[in-house]
């Protein structure tokens, strides 16, 4: 079951390696060390895979993104929040299409609906609508190559 817990132990797990130098996240979708995979959880672990990576890729430090020209306009004790430039970059640290930042009382008139279940309507979607691309018969006969030898390397 996915909760609050599982999410927290996603993020630590992909986090710290993440940090650390890794380049690959493993068990996306998994739950109970591996011995169950759930959509919804997939699709959270994707949105998590994203923030990671975003954290990973750094913050951009310059004039613009440290806002130096509205901080000398605006000054001391003066209204961050509402200025043009914040409106202009706020988004662009993060971009969640899970995670849902409303205030408690709007989120609840929504139908205070959980990260998991908005994760399942996600599924849902991708499941009725994704068209796949069919592979081309040069790769499919690739694929086929490759199965064959590998298992007359492992005596299948």
């Amino acid at each position: 079951m996915s909760d609050t817990q599982t999410g927290h132990e996603k993020t630590l797990t992909g986090l710290i390696p993440a940090l650390a130098g890794a380049n690959m996240i493993y068990g996306a979708g998994m739950l109970e060390s591996g011995i169950t995979f759930d959509y919804g959880q997939l699709v959270l672990d994707c949105e998590f895979a994203r923030m990671i990576k975003h954290t990973i890729e750094g913050v951009p430090v310059n004039d613009e993104t440290l806002a130096i020209d509205p901080i000398k306009e605006v000054g001391p004790g003066g209204d961050y929040l509402m200025h043009e430039h914040t409106f202009k970059h706020m988004r662009s640290q993060s971009k969640p299409e899970l995670i849902d930042r409303k205030m408690r009382g709007t989120w609840e008139k929504a139908g205070a609906m959980s990260a998991y279940d908005r994760a399942m309507e996600k599924v849902r979607y991708i499941l009725e609508n994704h068209k796949p691309e069919k592979l081309s018969d040069d790769v499919l006969a690739k694929i086929r190559s490759i199965v064959v030898e590998t298992e007359k390397q492992m005596g299948i």
